[in-house]
Protein backbone atom coordinates (compact mmCIF):
# COMPACT_ATOMS: atom_id res chain seq x y z
CA UNK A 1 0.00 0.00 0.00
CA UNK A 2 1.45 3.41 -0.90
CA UNK A 3 0.83 6.17 1.90
CA UNK A 4 2.44 9.01 3.63
CA UNK A 5 4.92 8.07 6.75
CA UNK A 6 2.29 6.33 9.45
CA UNK A 7 0.89 9.37 11.91
CA UNK A 8 2.72 9.49 15.53
CA UNK A 9 -0.19 9.59 18.00
CA UNK A 10 -0.71 12.82 18.12
CA UNK A 11 -1.15 13.63 14.71
CA UNK A 12 -4.21 10.43 14.72
CA UNK A 13 -5.61 12.22 17.46
CA UNK A 14 -6.11 15.83 15.52
CA UNK A 15 -6.98 13.00 12.45
CA UNK A 16 -9.79 11.32 14.71
CA UNK A 17 -11.04 14.89 15.38
CA UNK A 18 -11.18 16.09 11.56
CA UNK A 19 -13.18 12.93 10.37
CA UNK A 20 -15.59 13.38 13.13
CA UNK A 21 -16.13 16.97 12.38
CA UNK A 22 -16.64 15.39 8.57
CA UNK A 23 -19.52 13.39 10.04
CA UNK A 24 -21.00 15.64 12.05
CA UNK A 25 -21.25 17.86 9.08
CA UNK A 26 -23.08 15.30 6.72
CA UNK A 27 -25.33 14.13 9.63
CA UNK A 28 -26.28 17.43 10.73
CA UNK A 29 -27.46 18.27 7.51
CA UNK A 30 -29.26 14.78 6.61
CA UNK A 31 -31.96 15.93 8.90
CA UNK A 32 -31.24 20.21 9.47
CA UNK A 33 -33.80 20.63 6.73
CA UNK A 34 -37.04 19.07 7.77
CA UNK A 35 -38.01 21.47 10.16
CA UNK A 36 -37.32 24.24 7.88
CA UNK A 37 -39.39 22.74 4.73
CA UNK A 38 -42.63 24.71 4.92
CA UNK A 39 -40.60 28.13 5.62
CA UNK A 40 -38.62 27.07 2.06
CA UNK A 41 -41.66 26.16 0.21
CA UNK A 42 -43.10 29.55 1.10
CA UNK A 43 -40.15 31.64 -0.01
CA UNK A 44 -39.97 29.52 -3.63
CA UNK A 45 -43.48 29.89 -3.97
CA UNK A 46 -43.72 25.91 -3.13
CA UNK A 47 -46.60 23.41 -2.02
CA UNK A 48 -44.80 22.19 1.11
CA UNK A 49 -45.17 18.60 -0.02
CA UNK A 50 -43.80 19.26 -3.38
CA UNK A 51 -39.94 19.94 -0.70
CA UNK A 52 -39.62 16.31 0.10
CA UNK A 53 -38.08 16.32 -2.67
CA UNK A 54 -35.22 18.90 -1.00
CA UNK A 55 -34.85 15.63 1.46
CA UNK A 56 -34.77 13.12 -0.71
CA UNK A 57 -32.57 14.41 -3.66
CA UNK A 58 -29.41 14.52 -0.55
CA UNK A 59 -30.21 11.41 0.95
CA UNK A 60 -30.76 9.28 -2.36
CA UNK A 61 -27.25 11.24 -3.84
CA UNK A 62 -25.38 10.09 -0.38
CA UNK A 63 -26.56 6.38 -0.86
CA UNK A 64 -25.76 5.78 -4.64
CA UNK A 65 -22.18 7.42 -4.13
CA UNK A 66 -21.06 5.60 -1.24
CA UNK A 67 -19.98 2.26 -2.95
CA UNK A 68 -17.72 4.32 -5.14
CA UNK A 69 -15.89 6.18 -2.13
CA UNK A 70 -13.22 3.11 -1.29
CA UNK A 71 -12.10 2.42 -4.76
CA UNK A 72 -11.52 6.74 -5.41
CA UNK A 73 -9.93 7.16 -2.21
CA UNK A 74 -7.62 4.01 -2.92
CA UNK A 75 -6.77 5.69 -6.67
CA UNK A 76 -6.70 9.20 -5.55
CA UNK A 77 -5.32 9.24 -2.08
CA UNK A 78 -7.82 9.80 0.88
CA UNK A 79 -6.21 13.32 1.16
CA UNK A 80 -7.75 14.61 -2.55
CA UNK A 81 -10.77 12.79 -1.75
CA UNK A 82 -11.79 13.57 1.57
CA UNK A 83 -10.83 17.61 0.79
CA UNK A 84 -12.84 17.35 -2.34
CA UNK A 85 -15.75 15.33 -0.38
CA UNK A 86 -15.64 18.70 2.22
CA UNK A 87 -15.41 21.29 -1.17
CA UNK A 88 -18.28 20.23 -2.52
CA UNK A 89 -20.60 20.02 0.36
CA UNK A 90 -19.28 23.40 1.49
CA UNK A 91 -20.06 24.82 -2.41
CA UNK A 92 -23.36 22.81 -2.15
CA UNK A 93 -24.41 24.75 0.89
CA UNK A 94 -23.24 28.03 -0.32
CA UNK A 95 -25.52 27.28 -3.73
CA UNK A 96 -28.22 25.75 -1.46
CA UNK A 97 -28.74 29.07 0.19
CA UNK A 98 -28.91 31.06 -3.08
CA UNK A 99 -31.17 28.68 -4.79
CA UNK A 100 -34.27 30.59 -5.83
CA UNK A 101 -36.32 27.86 -7.20
CA UNK A 102 -37.15 24.37 -6.25
CA UNK A 103 -34.80 23.19 -9.34
CA UNK A 104 -32.24 24.85 -8.46
CA UNK A 105 -32.19 24.11 -4.72
CA UNK A 106 -32.75 20.14 -5.42
CA UNK A 107 -29.94 20.52 -8.09
CA UNK A 108 -27.68 22.30 -5.30
CA UNK A 109 -28.94 19.36 -2.67
CA UNK A 110 -27.71 16.35 -5.35
CA UNK A 111 -23.91 18.56 -4.82
CA UNK A 112 -23.96 18.49 -0.96
CA UNK A 113 -25.04 14.61 -1.45
CA UNK A 114 -22.08 13.96 -3.56
CA UNK A 115 -19.78 15.76 -0.76
CA UNK A 116 -22.08 13.99 1.62
CA UNK A 117 -21.56 10.37 0.32
CA UNK A 118 -17.64 10.41 1.06
CA UNK A 119 -17.32 12.21 4.23
CA UNK A 120 -17.49 9.09 6.39
CA UNK A 121 -16.65 6.29 4.24
CA UNK A 122 -13.13 7.72 3.68
CA UNK A 123 -12.30 9.54 6.66
CA UNK A 124 -13.39 6.16 8.97
CA UNK A 125 -10.66 4.43 5.85
CA UNK A 126 -8.10 6.91 6.91
CA UNK A 127 -8.29 6.21 11.12
CA UNK A 128 -8.09 1.87 10.21
CA UNK A 129 -5.47 2.73 8.46
CA UNK A 130 -3.83 5.10 10.83
CA UNK A 131 -4.42 4.50 14.31
CA UNK A 132 -3.02 0.76 15.32
CA UNK A 133 -5.81 -1.65 15.94
CA UNK A 134 -5.05 -1.56 19.70
CA UNK A 135 -6.97 2.48 19.58
CA UNK A 136 -9.33 1.43 16.64
CA UNK A 137 -11.96 0.97 19.21
CA UNK A 138 -11.87 3.89 21.16
CA UNK A 139 -11.44 6.16 18.03
CA UNK A 140 -14.91 4.78 16.70
CA UNK A 141 -16.24 5.51 20.02
CA UNK A 142 -14.72 9.39 19.09
CA UNK A 143 -15.68 9.70 15.63
CA UNK A 144 -19.21 8.51 16.76
CA UNK A 145 -20.33 11.25 18.98
CA UNK A 146 -20.40 13.88 16.54
CA UNK A 147 -22.57 11.23 14.38
CA UNK A 148 -24.99 10.69 16.95
CA UNK A 149 -25.31 14.54 17.92
CA UNK A 150 -25.94 15.55 14.06
CA UNK A 151 -29.22 14.31 13.55
CA UNK A 152 -30.98 14.61 16.42
CA UNK A 153 -30.30 18.50 17.07
CA UNK A 154 -30.41 18.74 13.48
CA UNK A 155 -34.19 19.30 13.27
CA UNK A 156 -34.14 21.23 16.55
CA UNK A 157 -31.09 23.78 15.11
CA UNK A 158 -33.30 23.91 12.24
CA UNK A 159 -36.76 25.23 13.10
CA UNK A 160 -34.71 27.69 15.66
CA UNK A 161 -32.56 29.57 12.69
CA UNK A 162 -35.68 29.39 10.53
CA UNK A 163 -37.06 31.33 13.74
CA UNK A 164 -34.33 34.21 14.82
CA UNK A 165 -33.09 34.26 11.10
CA UNK A 166 -34.13 32.89 7.85
CA UNK A 167 -34.10 29.31 5.83
CA UNK A 168 -31.02 30.25 4.62
CA UNK A 169 -28.95 29.39 7.63
CA UNK A 170 -29.52 26.12 7.62
CA UNK A 171 -27.13 26.34 4.93
CA UNK A 172 -24.85 29.17 5.87
CA UNK A 173 -23.58 27.89 8.90
CA UNK A 174 -21.70 24.86 6.79
CA UNK A 175 -19.23 27.19 5.22
CA UNK A 176 -16.98 28.34 7.64
CA UNK A 177 -16.96 25.11 9.20
CA UNK A 178 -16.11 23.55 5.82
CA UNK A 179 -13.25 26.13 4.97
CA UNK A 180 -11.91 25.37 8.33
CA UNK A 181 -12.07 21.72 7.37
CA UNK A 182 -10.44 21.79 3.82
CA UNK A 183 -7.50 23.90 5.59
CA UNK A 184 -6.99 21.16 8.01
CA UNK A 185 -7.23 18.14 5.79
CA UNK A 186 -4.09 19.60 3.98
CA UNK A 187 -2.38 19.51 7.42
CA UNK A 188 -3.71 16.62 9.51
CA UNK A 189 -5.13 13.60 6.60
CA UNK A 190 -2.24 10.69 5.23
CA UNK A 191 -2.53 10.49 2.07
CA UNK A 192 -3.35 6.40 2.40
CA UNK A 193 -3.92 4.65 -1.58
CA UNK A 194 -3.40 1.34 -2.86
CA UNK A 195 -0.47 0.05 -4.64
CA UNK A 196 -2.68 -1.89 -7.14
CA UNK A 197 -4.95 -0.06 -8.70
CA UNK A 198 -8.19 -2.24 -9.56
CA UNK A 199 -10.60 -1.51 -12.61
CA UNK A 200 -12.93 0.05 -11.31
CA UNK A 201 -16.44 -2.57 -11.81
CA UNK A 202 -18.66 0.12 -13.42
CA UNK A 203 -21.22 -2.74 -14.29
CA UNK A 204 -21.71 -3.77 -10.64
CA UNK A 205 -21.81 -0.08 -9.58
CA UNK A 206 -25.10 0.45 -11.98
CA UNK A 207 -26.48 -2.29 -11.27
CA UNK A 208 -26.24 -1.67 -7.47
CA UNK A 209 -27.05 2.09 -7.70
CA UNK A 210 -29.98 0.93 -9.66
CA UNK A 211 -30.84 -1.26 -7.09
CA UNK A 212 -30.57 1.17 -4.31
CA UNK A 213 -32.23 3.51 -5.98
CA UNK A 214 -35.30 1.93 -6.76
CA UNK A 215 -35.53 -0.08 -3.16
CA UNK A 216 -34.93 3.35 -1.53
CA UNK A 217 -38.27 5.39 -4.04
CA UNK A 218 -40.49 2.41 -3.64
CA UNK A 219 -39.43 2.65 0.52
CA UNK A 220 -40.24 6.95 0.04
CA UNK A 221 -42.99 6.47 -2.14
CA UNK A 222 -44.75 3.71 0.70
CA UNK A 223 -43.61 5.90 3.90
CA UNK A 224 -44.13 9.38 2.24
CA UNK A 225 -45.01 9.97 -1.56
CA UNK A 226 -48.38 8.37 -1.49
CA UNK A 227 -47.52 6.02 -4.54
CA UNK A 228 -50.00 4.21 -6.07
CA UNK A 229 -49.14 0.36 -4.54
CA UNK A 230 -48.66 -1.05 -8.25
CA UNK A 231 -45.75 1.83 -8.65
CA UNK A 232 -44.00 0.97 -5.62
CA UNK A 233 -44.33 -2.87 -6.06
CA UNK A 234 -43.03 -2.67 -9.54
CA UNK A 235 -40.30 -0.48 -7.78
CA UNK A 236 -39.86 -2.84 -5.26
CA UNK A 237 -39.33 -5.57 -7.30
CA UNK A 238 -36.91 -4.50 -9.96
CA UNK A 239 -34.76 -3.03 -6.84
CA UNK A 240 -34.54 -6.78 -5.38
CA UNK A 241 -33.86 -8.11 -9.20
CA UNK A 242 -30.97 -5.59 -9.69
CA UNK A 243 -28.85 -6.52 -6.00
CA UNK A 244 -29.64 -9.77 -6.47
CA UNK A 245 -27.99 -9.48 -10.47
CA UNK A 246 -25.46 -7.67 -8.72
CA UNK A 247 -24.69 -10.30 -6.32
CA UNK A 248 -24.46 -12.74 -9.43
CA UNK A 249 -22.11 -10.26 -11.03
CA UNK A 250 -19.67 -10.24 -8.11
CA UNK A 251 -19.36 -13.85 -7.62
CA UNK A 252 -17.80 -14.12 -11.51
CA UNK A 253 -15.51 -10.56 -11.92
CA UNK A 254 -12.26 -10.54 -10.47
CA UNK A 255 -12.49 -7.15 -9.07
CA UNK A 256 -15.95 -6.61 -8.16
CA UNK A 257 -17.24 -3.83 -6.15
CA UNK A 258 -18.19 -5.25 -3.01
CA UNK A 259 -16.52 -9.01 -3.33
CA UNK A 260 -18.61 -12.36 -1.96
CA UNK A 261 -15.01 -12.86 -0.12
CA UNK A 262 -15.24 -10.03 2.77
CA UNK A 263 -18.19 -12.68 4.22
CA UNK A 264 -15.64 -15.09 5.19
CA UNK A 265 -14.44 -13.26 7.88
CA UNK A 266 -17.18 -14.38 10.23
CA UNK A 267 -17.25 -11.41 12.43
CA UNK A 268 -17.84 -9.01 9.45
CA UNK A 269 -20.72 -11.13 8.32
CA UNK A 270 -22.20 -10.60 11.87
CA UNK A 271 -21.73 -6.96 11.82
CA UNK A 272 -22.78 -6.20 8.65
CA UNK A 273 -25.93 -8.12 8.80
CA UNK A 274 -26.61 -6.99 12.87
CA UNK A 275 -26.27 -3.97 11.77
CA UNK A 276 -28.94 -4.34 9.02
CA UNK A 277 -31.43 -5.87 11.27
CA UNK A 278 -30.82 -4.32 14.49
CA UNK A 279 -31.10 -0.70 12.89
CA UNK A 280 -34.40 -1.45 11.14
CA UNK A 281 -36.34 -0.63 14.65
CA UNK A 282 -33.86 1.70 15.80
CA UNK A 283 -34.07 3.58 13.03
CA UNK A 284 -37.64 3.91 13.37
CA UNK A 285 -37.16 5.90 16.77
CA UNK A 286 -36.21 9.38 15.41
CA UNK A 287 -39.68 9.43 13.37
CA UNK A 288 -41.41 8.02 16.20
CA UNK A 289 -40.54 9.60 18.80
CA UNK A 290 -40.56 13.88 17.58
CA UNK A 291 -44.30 12.71 16.34
CA UNK A 292 -45.70 11.40 19.35
CA UNK A 293 -44.53 14.24 21.33
CA UNK A 294 -45.82 16.90 19.14
CA UNK A 295 -48.74 15.15 17.62
CA UNK A 296 -50.24 13.30 20.68
CA UNK A 297 -48.35 15.30 23.44
CA UNK A 298 -48.65 18.87 21.84
CA UNK A 299 -45.26 19.67 21.96
CA UNK A 300 -43.68 22.63 19.31
CA UNK A 301 -40.91 21.39 17.00
CA UNK A 302 -38.78 22.93 19.71
CA UNK A 303 -39.31 21.99 21.99
CA UNK A 304 -39.39 17.90 20.24
CA UNK A 305 -35.99 18.59 19.39
CA UNK A 306 -34.92 19.80 22.91
CA UNK A 307 -36.72 16.31 24.63
CA UNK A 308 -33.83 14.69 22.49
CA UNK A 309 -30.95 15.87 24.47
CA UNK A 310 -31.09 13.73 26.90
CA UNK A 311 -30.20 10.87 24.51
CA UNK A 312 -27.41 13.21 23.41
CA UNK A 313 -26.07 13.33 26.81
CA UNK A 314 -26.15 10.02 27.71
CA UNK A 315 -24.61 8.17 24.05
CA UNK A 316 -21.54 11.24 24.79
CA UNK A 317 -21.36 9.28 28.20
CA UNK A 318 -21.98 5.78 27.53
CA UNK A 319 -19.28 5.66 24.21
CA UNK A 320 -16.46 5.76 26.78
CA UNK A 321 -17.67 2.25 28.23
CA UNK A 322 -17.97 1.00 25.73
CA UNK A 323 -13.89 -0.25 24.86
CA UNK A 324 -13.56 -1.30 28.62
CA UNK A 325 -16.94 -3.10 28.45
CA UNK A 326 -15.98 -5.14 25.16
CA UNK A 327 -12.78 -5.90 26.57
CA UNK A 328 -13.95 -7.95 29.64
CA UNK A 329 -17.21 -9.52 28.18
CA UNK A 330 -17.01 -10.02 24.65
CA UNK A 331 -18.33 -9.11 21.45
CA UNK A 332 -20.80 -11.71 21.99
CA UNK A 333 -22.09 -10.97 25.88
CA UNK A 334 -22.26 -6.97 25.08
CA UNK A 335 -24.33 -7.25 21.78
CA UNK A 336 -26.91 -9.68 22.55
CA UNK A 337 -27.67 -8.40 25.50
CA UNK A 338 -27.70 -4.80 24.69
CA UNK A 339 -29.88 -5.44 21.44
CA UNK A 340 -32.17 -7.10 23.74
CA UNK A 341 -32.32 -4.19 26.38
CA UNK A 342 -32.49 -1.54 22.96
CA UNK A 343 -35.85 -4.01 22.11
CA UNK A 344 -37.39 -3.49 26.08
CA UNK A 345 -36.75 0.26 26.22
CA UNK A 346 -38.18 1.12 22.91
CA UNK A 347 -41.58 -1.31 24.14
CA UNK A 348 -41.72 0.60 27.41
CA UNK A 349 -41.78 4.12 25.43
CA UNK A 350 -45.51 2.66 25.10
CA UNK A 351 -46.10 3.28 28.93
CA UNK A 352 -45.65 6.92 27.97
CA UNK A 353 -49.07 9.31 28.11
CA UNK A 354 -49.03 13.42 28.58
CA UNK A 355 -49.52 13.37 32.27
CA UNK A 356 -45.66 11.03 32.63
CA UNK A 357 -44.11 13.17 34.70
CA UNK A 358 -40.85 15.07 33.09
CA UNK A 359 -38.28 13.64 35.10
CA UNK A 360 -39.32 9.97 34.15
CA UNK A 361 -39.49 10.57 30.29
CA UNK A 362 -35.97 12.17 30.49
CA UNK A 363 -34.86 9.20 32.39
CA UNK A 364 -36.33 6.77 29.57
CA UNK A 365 -34.44 9.19 26.54
CA UNK A 366 -31.63 9.21 28.28
CA UNK A 367 -31.79 5.04 28.82
CA UNK A 368 -32.41 4.24 25.48
CA UNK A 369 -29.30 6.91 24.41
CA UNK A 370 -26.91 5.31 26.34
CA UNK A 371 -28.16 1.61 25.12
CA UNK A 372 -28.16 3.33 21.31
CA UNK A 373 -24.68 4.54 21.28
CA UNK A 374 -23.05 1.11 22.77
CA UNK A 375 -24.99 -0.06 20.03
CA UNK A 376 -23.52 1.39 17.26
CA UNK A 377 -19.98 1.56 18.54
CA UNK A 378 -20.03 -1.56 19.44
CA UNK A 379 -21.26 -3.53 16.01
CA UNK A 380 -19.73 -1.07 13.74
CA UNK A 381 -16.20 -1.69 15.40
CA UNK A 382 -17.44 -5.47 15.06
CA UNK A 383 -17.77 -4.84 11.84
CA UNK A 384 -14.04 -3.50 10.48
CA UNK A 385 -11.92 -4.85 13.04
CA UNK A 386 -10.94 -8.69 11.45
CA UNK A 387 -11.08 -7.17 8.08
CA UNK A 388 -7.57 -7.63 6.08
CA UNK A 389 -5.76 -4.50 4.93
CA UNK A 390 -6.92 -5.42 1.36
CA UNK A 391 -10.62 -5.85 2.10
CA UNK A 392 -10.73 -2.67 4.20
CA UNK A 393 -11.83 -0.17 1.36
CA UNK A 394 -14.14 -2.43 -0.10
CA UNK A 395 -15.64 -3.74 3.93
CA UNK A 396 -15.74 -0.25 4.90
CA UNK A 397 -17.93 1.05 1.93
CA UNK A 398 -20.45 -1.98 2.13
CA UNK A 399 -21.23 -1.12 5.82
CA UNK A 400 -21.84 2.25 4.90
CA UNK A 401 -23.84 1.76 2.47
CA UNK A 402 -25.88 -1.05 4.92
CA UNK A 403 -26.43 1.46 7.50
CA UNK A 404 -28.01 4.03 4.76
CA UNK A 405 -30.00 1.62 3.32
CA UNK A 406 -30.91 0.02 7.21
CA UNK A 407 -32.13 3.85 8.37
CA UNK A 408 -34.29 4.20 5.45
CA UNK A 409 -35.64 0.57 5.72
CA UNK A 410 -36.16 1.81 9.73
CA UNK A 411 -38.16 4.55 9.12
CA UNK A 412 -40.40 3.27 6.40
CA UNK A 413 -41.09 0.38 8.52
CA UNK A 414 -41.73 2.53 11.53
CA UNK A 415 -44.27 4.80 9.24
CA UNK A 416 -45.79 1.42 8.17
CA UNK A 417 -46.33 0.27 11.36
CA UNK A 418 -47.92 3.42 12.97
CA UNK A 419 -50.19 3.74 9.68
CA UNK A 420 -51.27 0.08 10.21
CA UNK A 421 -52.08 1.05 13.65
CA UNK A 422 -54.00 4.10 12.94
CA UNK A 423 -55.73 2.20 10.43
CA UNK A 424 -56.45 -0.89 13.19
CA UNK A 425 -57.89 1.72 15.78
CA UNK A 426 -59.68 3.60 13.05
CA UNK A 427 -58.25 6.95 13.62
CA UNK A 428 -59.46 9.97 11.73
CA UNK A 429 -56.50 11.58 9.10
CA UNK A 430 -55.25 14.18 11.07
CA UNK A 431 -56.63 13.26 14.51
CA UNK A 432 -54.25 14.06 17.34
CA UNK A 433 -56.26 10.92 19.24
CA UNK A 434 -53.08 8.64 18.02
CA UNK A 435 -51.53 7.70 21.96
CA UNK A 436 -53.27 4.11 21.45
CA UNK A 437 -51.58 3.97 17.66
CA UNK A 438 -48.15 5.21 19.00
CA UNK A 439 -48.11 2.75 21.90
CA UNK A 440 -48.92 -0.43 20.25
CA UNK A 441 -46.33 0.73 17.28
CA UNK A 442 -43.46 0.87 19.97
CA UNK A 443 -44.30 -2.51 21.34
CA UNK A 444 -44.09 -4.21 17.75
CA UNK A 445 -40.99 -2.03 16.74
CA UNK A 446 -39.61 -2.67 20.38
CA UNK A 447 -39.70 -6.86 19.85
CA UNK A 448 -38.52 -6.75 16.08
CA UNK A 449 -35.48 -5.11 17.24
CA UNK A 450 -34.86 -7.35 20.86
CA UNK A 451 -35.24 -10.40 17.62
CA UNK A 452 -32.25 -8.74 16.14
CA UNK A 453 -29.77 -10.43 19.17
CA UNK A 454 -30.24 -13.67 17.72
CA UNK A 455 -27.92 -12.08 14.95
CA UNK A 456 -25.11 -11.40 17.90
CA UNK A 457 -25.19 -14.69 19.41
CA UNK A 458 -23.77 -16.47 16.26
CA UNK A 459 -20.33 -14.80 17.40
CA UNK A 460 -17.89 -17.32 19.22
CA UNK A 461 -18.20 -16.50 22.96
CA UNK A 462 -14.46 -15.51 23.76
CA UNK A 463 -14.34 -12.89 20.60
CA UNK A 464 -13.02 -10.31 22.41
CA UNK A 465 -9.91 -12.59 23.75
CA UNK A 466 -9.74 -13.59 19.99
CA UNK A 467 -8.73 -9.86 18.44
CA UNK A 468 -5.51 -8.78 19.22
CA UNK A 469 -6.60 -6.63 15.93
CA UNK A 470 -8.39 -4.68 18.08
CA UNK A 471 -7.25 -4.88 21.47
CA UNK A 472 -3.96 -4.70 22.53
CA UNK A 473 -2.24 -8.39 22.74
CA UNK A 474 -0.89 -7.51 26.32
CA UNK A 475 -4.59 -7.77 27.28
Amino acid sequence: MESTPPPQPAANNMLIWLVAIGFFMQTLDSTIVNTALPSMAAALGESPLRMQSVVISYALTVALLIPASGWLADKFGTRKIFFGAILLFTLGSLLCALSGTLTQLVASRVLQGIGGAMLLPVGRLAVLRAVPRDRFLDAMSMIAIPGMLGPLVGPTLGGWLVEAASWHWIFLINIPVGVVGCIATFRLMPDFRAAEHTRFDATGFILLAAGMLMLTLSLEGLAELGMQQATVAVLLVFGLVAIAAYWLHATRVPAPLFPPSLFRTHSYAVGLLGNLFARLGIGAMPLLLPLLLQVSFGFSPFQAGMSMIPMVLAGMVTRQLVSPSVKHWGYRNVLVANTILLGVLIASFALLTPTTPAWLRVAMFAAFGAANAVQFTAMNTLALKDLDPAQASSGNGLLSVIMQLAMALGVAAGAAVLGLFSHHYNIPHGSGSTLQAFHATFICVGVMTAAASGIFFQLASDTSRQCPRTQSDVE
